[in-house]
């Protein structure tokens, strides 16, 4: 039995698109083929589970498929599918003996198996392309991880948009990942940050990002020459996507201003990353190694009295005027929960009439305790 002509050319196409060599693909079909025998043969009575079976696909002849079977010679009428009479060894094998191991070749001939040998061929055919271009993506993004990649908008599946990466790997960049400002349209070039990739059942998964802070560190590291070359160093970033990121800055030379080396002359460094992220507002803050200092610069635009640390678990009381409570805190607590997440503390804000009120009431419950003494 011989596959189709065309079975060459098409082995010659895909190691030219794919980067898949012709012999691992023949591989896969020979494999996928013999099981497809081993199961046809045994349903037929004419193999068993443990017949030693091996078959070829002879690029040489014609892309001929040949099944070598090994069977033991006995005198007379066979009594399984793994032994041959004498008779049949000697009409391929003349100086064949009784009790011989002989590797001989089976006849394939049945339409049948014809039709089931196409089919498992092009089955086999896609699963190895499937298998090499998951192993490709994983090996190419691999060492990737962690940076930002400009991708191609194929097109949108509900809400899902499908993006294309070095005009071959597809992947999706779901709701949740997505800017609420973002608009996608076909061909246009988007900016994504790689997360990570996640081994599945189905192969690896690369998961991409517009909403993970690391986008806007890699914005930085391109717009900011002096964060580019370390001069001003990132310390941390806390970001409701789409609305408002706070990012801490640090100079490692004291004649560079962090804060003004990120905005630039007139925000002339800033506005092309706001623009990138849909109009995202961006607090660029100072990190200082005084705790009380950076949780002070973090709740920033809001002005802060006072800051008291409690204990050693970053937990700190912090006092404003009156009229900041509501700029402290922010439109639905965003300002002092990114605050939080910046420094890594918990913060409890009091107005100073609170911490006042606070204060007489402790004096007033001392008093009482001393009368009742």
């Amino acid at each position: 039995m011989k596959l189709a002509e065309t079975f060459t050319e098409a082995l010659k196409q895909i190691e030219r698109e794919r980067g898949i060599t012709a012999h691992s693909v023949i591989e896969v079909i020979e494999s996928a083929l013999l099981g497809a025998y081993r199961k046809k043969m045994q349903e037929m009575g004419k193999m068993d589970k443990d017949s030693e079976v091996e078959l070829r696909i002879d690029t040489s002849n014609q892309n001929e498929i040949k099944v070598f079977m090994l069977r033991e010679v006995v005198e007379s009428t066979p009594e399984t599918p793994n032994q041959v009479s004498l008779k049949d060894a000697h009409k391929k094998h003349p100086e064949a003996q009784v009790g011989e191991q002989l590797r001989m070749e089976m006849v394939l001939s049945t339409r049948e198996f014809e039709r089931l040998a196409t089919q498992v061929a092009k089955q086999a055919i896609t699963q190895r392309l499937r298998e090499a271009e998951k192993k490709a993506i994983l090996e190419e993004y691999r060492d990737r991880v962690g940076t930002m990649v400009t991708a191609t908008i194929q097109r949108l599946e509900k809400n899902n948009v499908i993006v294309k990466l070095n005009n071959k790997s597809e992947l999706v960049l779901p709701p949740s990942e997505q800017l609420p400002n973002d608009r996608y349209r076909y061909g246009d070039k988007v900016r994504v940050y790689l997360s990570e990739i996640k081994e599945t059942q189905r192969g690896p998964h690369i998961v991409i990002s517009r909403a993970n802070s690391g986008l806007v560190r890699c914005l930085f590291e391109i717009e900011i020459p002096e964060v580019a070359d370390g001069t001003v160093v990132i310390k941390s970033i806390a970001r409701d996507a789409g609305f408002r990121t706070k990012i801490a800055v640090h100079s490692i030379k004291g004649n560079v201003d962090p804060v003004g080396a990120c905005i630039g002359s007139r925000g002339s460094r800033i506005h092309p990353i706001i623009d990138e992220l849909k109009g995202e507002k961006i607090d660029i803050v100072r990190w200082s190694e005084d705790l009380a200092t950076f949780i002070t610069n973090a709740l920033s635009p809001a002005k802060v009295v006072q800051v008291n640390l409690k204990g050693e678990k970053n937990d700190a009381l912090i006092i404003v005027p009156d009229d900041q409570l509501s700029l402290a805190i922010g439109r639905e607590g965003q300002n002092v929960r990114l605050a939080a997440h910046l420094t890594n503390c918990h913060l409890d804000i009091l107005t100073e009439s609170e911490l006042r009120k606070q204060k007489m009431e402790m004096q007033q419950a001392a008093q009482e305790k001393v009368r009742n003494t």
